[in-house]
């Protein structure tokens, strides 16, 4: 099962719009001669500079310079003290925006993932952006890979959804009022991959 790579061109708007249509695309890992990939089912949306929940918020730092870099590029971050997360760098150059991949739903590859989570449950491994990370062994070497090239890392056009797409406040947030409630979390309604 493959599908066309998404171009740069697709992540080059704001992070409101193309964190809803991620949903439904794949998320693909090669892994020692490996394809690990699953169907994206839950995102967030980071506005940069003028969203107070943004690891931009503040501006570059060291840290977060990926945001600031082009669109198409992944953001990958520590948080916790034991957990990475996946970001798509979104809009243009210096805007800071980015979309979190909370979820997918894992379709190929999924013994490796099994392995990697140390967990048989299917729907255990990937619900969660800190699991699917150690599911497909990505980490901060791959903080501003380019995922349009089709390399190591990168999204492929999936199949439109069948569920409704539905949409509440983010998850483990902080910020100002607006930051906590607005509804720039994005989910597939009722699948089971969807984290807690």
């Amino acid at each position: 099962m493959t599908g066309a790579v998404l171009p740069q061109a697709f992540y080059a708007r704001s992070a409101l719009e193309v964190a809803p249509t991620l949903l439904g695309c794949l998320l693909v890992r090669r892994l020692a001669g490996h394809r690990l990939a699953g169907r994206i089912v839950e995102t967030e949306a980071y506005l940069g500079t003028e969203d107070a929940a943004s690891h931009a918020y503040r501006g570059p730092t060291p840290r977060n310079r990926a945001m600031f870099g082009p669109p198409g590029h992944a953001y990958v971050y520590f948080i916790y003290g034991n957990h990475f997360c996946l970001n798509v760098v979104t809009g243009v150059i210096g805007d800071g925006q980015a979309v979190l991949i909370r979820a997918i739903e894992p379709l190929e590859g999924i013994p490796v993932m099994q392995a990697r989570r140390r967990r048989t449950a299917v729907t255990e491994l990937t619900n969660g952006p800190g699991k699917l990370c150690q599911a497909l062994a990505i980490d901060r070497r791959l903080d501003g890979h380019d995922l349009t090239l089709g390399e190591v890392l990168w999204l492929e056009m999936g199949s439109p959804p069948t569920e409704p797409i539905r949409s509440g406040p983010r998850v483990g947030v902080r910020g100002d009022e607006a930051a906590l409630a607005a509804p720039w979390r994005f989910y597939l309604a009722g699948n089971r991959f969807v984290s807690r």
